[in-house]
């Protein structure tokens, strides 16, 4: 009895506390914190509103945006993953002109690379592009869009008054040459992307990050992204509600961005 008597206490002695209410609490908060500055600092969600990514990225599809790894490497913090922004790389920038305005695109030329449009074909330091990602929507001829630079853009072609002025200084030989800390960018959906061909390159500041996944895709209509007024956000978020199981494209939920 004596022995059966020990055991048991000895047993009862080497139980697990109890982790007590405040201490759980804790721990969600520690979490909480966490997953804060985590989200604010190193990730960004970001919803598309256009077709010029199709059929990479399309329109509803709501992503997040990785804000580190291309952030410029700082001396502070030398162990995270930073590296450069390289050809192909699909980055989330603010639009030269427009700070206000996200924009993403895929990057085709970086600093020092000479390039041009060939009939709609890319072609980077003399070299013809496989670009397996690109669409041509809309399947017509467009001078200045399929032979840029070459071709001079006219009068109606959307080009800012800013790139109008500058693009001729860029350009040698028939080729665009990407400045230093720039970048050239263009839509995969190649007809239908207003693009550095109409608003120039995209300075190294304005790169906020790349796309990581698609986190949750929805059927959006291709103007949703033009209704601005109050009654018409309400709309759309009353859709969402109404329709979120049969308009959710379940198929591109945590499709990795490339």
């Amino acid at each position: 009895m004596k022995n059966k008597s020990a055991v048991k206490r000895n047993g009862q002695n080497s139980a697990k506390p109890k982790e007590t209410t405040v201490e759980a609490v804790a721990a969600y908060a520690v979490l909480a914190v966490t997953l804060l500055f985590i989200i604010t600092f190193n990730l960004q969600a970001f919803a598309i509103p256009s077709g010029s990514m199709e059929n990479t990225l399309l329109v509803g599809d709501h992503v997040f945006v990785n804000r580190i790894s291309l952030a410029p490497r700082p001396s502070w913090m030398p162990l995270l993953p930073y590296r450069e922004i390289r050809r192909g790389d699909i980055i989330v920038f603010y639009k030269p002109g427009e700070p206000g305005l996200h924009l993403v695109k895929r990057v085709l030329g970086v600093p020092g690379d000479h390039l041009r449009l060939q009939h709609g074909v890319l072609y980077v330091n003399g070299n013809r592009q496989s670009e397996t990602y690109v669409i041509h929507s809309l399947g017509n001829y467009e001078p200045y869009r399929d032979d840029f630079p070459a071709v001079a853009p006219e009068t109606y072609d959307p080009l800012t008054p800013k790139w109008r002025a500058e693009l001729e200084q860029h350009v040698q030989g028939g080729e665009l040459v990407v400045p230093a800390n720039s970048y050239f960018a263009m839509g995969d959906n190649r007809d239908n992307s207003l693009d550095s061909r109409y608003w120039g390159f995209v300075p190294r500041e304005n790169v906020i990050g790349t796309p990581m996944f698609i986190y949750w895709s929805f059927e959006t209509p291709r103007d949703d992204y033009l209704k601005t007024s109050v009654s018409d956000r309400i709309k759309s978020a009353a859709n969402v509600v109404v329709h979120f199981v049969d308009e959710t494209r379940w198929g591109r939920m945590f499709h990795v961005v490339r």
